[in-house]
């Protein structure tokens, strides 16, 4: 993938050189559907890095000047719709980071590849992606009760979880121009 950039960040290719700043948000992910992602040790990140960096499905979040890895956002496509998404490490939080780097995404996604759809699916106690979604212009589609389990109870039970998808048009992109 090329290079994108906006005013304060850079989404591009992973490298093995993003190890450490990848391994600072995933040795502890935040949001549950990510707890399959953790990292152990830097010996991990630096082979989850590697592994990332020979797809154009995940992208890394770098801000412009220093080259810090702050998240990534990740793309699985099927012919005219994509699904997308997004993991940032929360110490970047607040600074409207994920906003940018979405809007970009989407830009991309939608006038260079020419996507027609884009969704993505959300824990419904993921409030900070919800609003990341709704920010977006994305209109909630539905809601799946009990979909999916990403842990298991101190029993050892799947703990069910909720999740929403949301959705966008590229004409309703277009028209949010």
């Amino acid at each position: 993938m090329h290079a994108i950039e906006t005013d304060r960040l850079v989404l591009r290719n992973f490298r093995k050189d993003d190890a450490a700043d990848l391994f600072a948000y995933l040795r502890a992910p935040t949001a549950s559907c990510f707890l399959s992602l953790k990292l152990d040790d830097l010996r991990a990140a630096e082979a989850e890095a590697e592994k990332r960096s020979g797809s154009d499905e995940s992208i890394a979040v770098c801000l412009k000047g220093p080259g810090t890895l702050i998240g990534d956002l990740f793309t699985f496509t099927e012919e005219d719709t994509v699904s997308v998404g997004w993991n940032f490490n929360p110490a970047f939080g607040g600074a409207g980071y994920a906003t940018e780097a979405a809007r970009a995404l989407f830009a991309h996604l939608f006038t260079t590849v020419g996507a027609r759809r884009l969704y993505a699916y959300v824990e419904d106690h993921n409030i900070p992606s919800r609003r990341l979604c709704e920010r977006l212009g994305m209109r909630q589609e539905g809601l799946f009760k009990e979909f999916i389990s990403f842990r298991n109870d101190e029993n050892g039970s799947p703990v069910f979880e909720n999740t929403m998808q949301y959705a966008i048009l590229r004409k309703e992109w277009d028209a949010r121009r």
